[in-house]
């Protein structure tokens, strides 16, 4: 397959950790990288971002086989990984860095997340309101290498054992028939 058959999607669900470990195990997801998105300063650091000033979320990139995984389907499993109902934050997880965020690169793709939001409001799968901003195409910037597959690299740290984990057992088991073969 060669990348122009690849698709590109942004999301922030809270910290890039638990994001990339989901969305890396699904089939058809060819490329997960952490990054930040929709700051004000041009390749900002991870030390920079953290301190909630930048106006950048933590975020992952999405590169995906759109004839094995729809760009709502990623959508859908956002949704439903993290919890879209809080404001500027994921648990213990809190500023402006880790918001629930959708980068819609395109019109074809803001269509789709108005319609996907619709419907997980409609569903009623969220009890509150969900607050996830709806932003347009920004700059992504990549994140420093030692974020790369962290979860991966790092299961066994306390962060990793008490967030992460119980999020990808819960994306992989509502998600089964979705994984990859090797995860």
């Amino acid at each position: 397959m060669n990348d122009t058959t690849l698709e590109t999607a942004l999301i922030g669900g809270g910290c890039f950790w638990c994001t990339e470990a989901i969305f890396q195990s699904l089939r058809g997801v060819v490329q997960v990288l952490p990054g930040y998105a929709g700051g004000r300063r041009e390749n900002p650091s991870y030390e920079q971002v953290c301190t909630g000033t930048t106006g950048h979320a933590e975020v992952v990139e999405i590169k995906f086989n759109p004839a094995e995984i729809s760009y709502g389907d990623l959508l859908h499993i956002f949704y439903t990984t993290h919890d879209p109902t809080t404001l500027d934050r994921q648990g213990n997880d809190v500023g402006t860095q880790y918001r629930s965020v959708i980068f819609a690169l395109n019109d074809a793709q803001a269509n789709t997340a108005r319609e996907v939001t619709k419907e997980i409001v409609d569903a009623q799968i969220w009890p509150d309101p969900i607050v996830t901003e709806l932003a347009g195409p920004t700059h992504f910037w990549e994140a420093e290498e030692k974020h790369h597959d962290y979860f991966a690299r790092n299961p066994e740290t306390g962060y990793c054992s008490a967030v992460v984990a119980p999020k990808v057992a819960k994306a992989r088991k509502l998600y089964k028939d979705r994984l990859k073969s090797d995860s």
